[in-house]
């Protein structure tokens, strides 16, 4: 991983909520509010954005862990908020904490682990998983 990257930095990305991120399993929108799963997706990729930068060309960054609270809902065309700051960093890994607010305020906070694989390795063992 390339230097530079440090406990501190922060990237924030901002979403609407859509149609799409409603709570929904099967096809069917169980609540018409953002999910807990588009949560998830958003916290891996605002703290993905802060990694890819630092990458050599032969790295690539893997999910490794998240923990999540999603604790109040936001609705249809609401504007999100997802603040993740680099809270532990080493050659092989980096963590954040993400903060996800809407206007009223916190819906959601946790944290997502990545880590730092040579290309190579990662496509040695999708091969010895598909075959």
């Amino acid at each position: 991983m390339k230097a530079g990257l440090h406990i501190g930095k922060t990237k924030i990305l901002t979403i609407t909520v859509t149609n799409e991120m409603f709570a929904q399993f099967d096809g069917k929108v169980v609540h018409p509010v953002y999910s807990t799963a588009s949560m998830v997706y958003h916290m891996e990729w605002v703290s993905r954005q802060l990694l890819i930068p630092y990458l050599e060309d032969h790295e690539e960054g893997m999910g490794a862990a998240v923990s999540v609270q999603h604790v109040a809902p936001s609705g249809l065309g609401s504007t999100i908020n997802l603040t993740a700051t680099v809270s532990g960093v080493s050659t092989k890994e980096i963590t954040t904490e993400v903060y996800v607010e809407n206007a009223r305020g916190l819906i959601g906070k946790g944290k997502v682990k990545q880590v730092v694989l040579p290309k190579k390795l990662i496509q040695e063992k999708v091969r010895t998983t598909t075959t």
